[in-house]
């Protein structure tokens, strides 16, 4: 396998873990488990879309226990499962690579701003608190909190 090919294993893997973690995932998994049906002659769907679901979990327990290898195992499989799709199937690579074009949020794309409504009963809370849905596009000119990067 070329090095370009086995770039794009990775970067798919990459991205499809991070879609794990995101409100998109159910789009993403349905997206992902039909890339890979096609591979096998369209069956299979329900069952690599449980195998994704499972993936997720793993991942999920992983991050929320701090296991890095745990976390890092979950690409790992879905690398391998990548690089071999694109070994077989010549036609896999601009597929793969329209797919991650779909997934990947667009530059400048708005992201949806959610009310949070916070209550706080019984005793007395000395700690500072962050609370966020979405956090994006920081960078060294953000300097407070609930600001926005700096415009230009």
């Amino acid at each position: 396998m070329d090095a370009e090919l086995a770039t794009l294993a990775a970067t798919g893997a990459s991205a499809l873990v991070q879609q794990m973690v995101t409100e998109g995932w159910t789009q993403a998994r349905q997206r992902v488990a039909a890339f890979f049906a096609r591979r096998r002659d369209g069956g299979e769907e329900e069952a690599l879309e449980g195998e994704l679901e499972v993936s997720r979990t793993e991942l999920v327990a992983a991050q929320r226990n701090g296991d890095e290898d745990g976390a890092a195992d979950v690409a790992a499989e879905w690398r391998v499962r990548l690089r071999r799709a694109l070994r077989d199937d010549p036609e896999a690579a601009e597929e793969l690579r329209r797919l991650l074009a779909e997934l990947r949020p667009e530059e400048g794309a708005r992201v949806e701003v959610r009310e949070v409504h916070n209550t706080i009963s019984g005793g007395v809370h000395n700690a500072t608190t962050i609370q966020a849905g979405v956090v994006n596009n920081l960078d060294a000119r953000s300097s407070r909190f609930g600001e926005g990067p700096a415009r230009g």
